[in-house]
């Protein structure tokens, strides 16, 4: 093939009708007419000297010389965006840099507001996208248009390089005004008491979740939320309980009437993964912005920090139903 004659834009609209399997998706992606789409592919079977995408039913399918296409072209393109993206220096005093990252509200509540508040202090004019986390994350990152994604282990791509961030346990934690809860939980109460229970997403089982499902231990649950954020307001009031880590719990015992109860089940450390596109691995924008993580990461709290004692809260105005709640309990003590 001589490269001289011929169009390298065809390799972009080839990874999109690779990868989305469709003349019309693959057209939007490239903003194109599906007519103009259809005429790329024809163009692209003639370079290849095969179909490439051949119709069964009402799908299309890859072709095996397709199918052996996809990984090295996504490699090469990406080496291409590298490439056009390296900065010979990088000055964070100066740079106007942009960075997307994938977190959950648990992540940026303990950790990623710390390090915007650093990184605006030194590198002024670089500005930041926070993105949920979800099965979307992962597509963004094969793609290279994410820059990192912060998920425990077992979350993350194994295709992509990545190292530890931190590390954090679980605590329960309950209304400071909770009858149920002393300092201790047995088992048996923790499986019968209310929870409320985070899911990030639909079809997602979170850290604690599947650990308690490989322990064949159901929990009854009452409020499902898609924010860790959430499930420390959601408990003031109720006689409900929450598995949290324990650095989230450490930073809502200063701010609401909770009480941290330790969890009466073995549950590992939660490990945190940093991940990133190989393609960044040398990228020194990249790298200074990683090294400013594990900074924030080492200032802070030991999630082992014992439970703050009991102390007097400045009282919230609760709901109505809340405040009956608690007269009830106080009349069972």
């Amino acid at each position: 093939m001589d490269l001289q004659q011929f169009d390298l834009n065809l390799l972009v609209a080839l990874d999109a009708l690779l990868t989305d399997k469709s003349v019309t998706r693959a057209g939007a992606r490239m903003n194109l007419s599906q007519s103009a789409m259809s005429g790329t592919l024809a163009r692209l079977r003639d370079v290849f000297h095969d179909e490439l995408l051949v119709p069964v039913g009402r799908a299309m399918v890859l072709t095996p010389l397709a199918q052996e296409l996809v990984e090295p072209l996504r490699e090469l393109l990406q080496q291409v965006r590298s490439t056009l993206a390296t900065r010979p220096r990088f000055n964070p005093a100066t740079s106007d840099r942009h960075f997307s990252i994938s977190v959950s509200d648990y992540v940026a509540s303990v950790l990623i507001v710390d390090l915007l508040r650093l990184v605006k202090r030194i590198a002024p004019s670089i500005t930041f996208e926070l993105r949920s986390v979800g099965t979307r994350a992962g597509e963004d990152l094969d793609r290279d248009t994410i820059d990192f994604v912060i998920a425990p282990a077992g979350y993350v791509s194994p295709a992509h390089s990545k190292e530890v961030l931190f590390e954090d346990t679980h605590t329960c934690i309950a209304w400071a005004d909770n009858p149920q809860i002393g300092s201790t939980l047995s088992l048996e109460q923790y499986l019968s008491l209310g929870h409320v229970v985070v899911r990030v997403s639909e079809d997602g089982v979170n850290y604690d979740e599947r650990i308690l499902r490989g322990l064949n231990h159901r929990r009854r649950v009452e409020v499902v939320t898609p924010s860790f954020d959430w499930a420390p307001q959601l408990v003031v009031g109720t006689e409900r309980i929450a598995t949290v880590a324990t650095r989230l719990a450490l930073k809502y015992a200063g701010l609401l009437p909770i009480k941290l109860v330790p969890v009466p089940i073995d549950m590992p450390p939660m490990v945190e993964m940093l991940q990133w596109h190989r393609a960044h691995d040398h990228d020194p924008a990249h790298i200074w912005l990683r090294a400013q993580m594990r900074d924030a990461v080492a200032a802070l709290a030991s999630p082992a920090a014992p439970a703050p004692p009991r102390r007097e809260h400045r009282r919230t105005r609760l709901s109505p139903s809340a405040q009956t709640i608690s007269r009830r309990s106080r009349r069972r003590a």
